[in-house]
């Protein structure tokens, strides 16, 4: 297995990386936002809520009266 880092050899005490410092360079991508999941959901907590509400009044046109 190599490192996903820089492609050496993986060491045990680093697995899957090779050394401390590659394990560190991944934890700060993931820290700083270099790695993130992509979302449709909105990034501001007032676009989640005009958007949540939009689809409360959406689904409750939907329902029969």
């Amino acid at each position: 297995m190599t490192c996903p880092m820089c492609g050496k050899p993986t060491s045990k005490a680093a697995r899957p990386f090779c050394s401390k410092r590659c394990a560190d360079l991944d934890l700060a991508r993931w820290l700083n936002g270099s790695y993130a999941v992509p979302s449709d959901e909105p990034d501001d907590l007032a676009d989640l809520d005009e958007a949540l509400d939009t689809a409360r009044r959406a689904a409750r046109k939907e329902k029969p009266h």
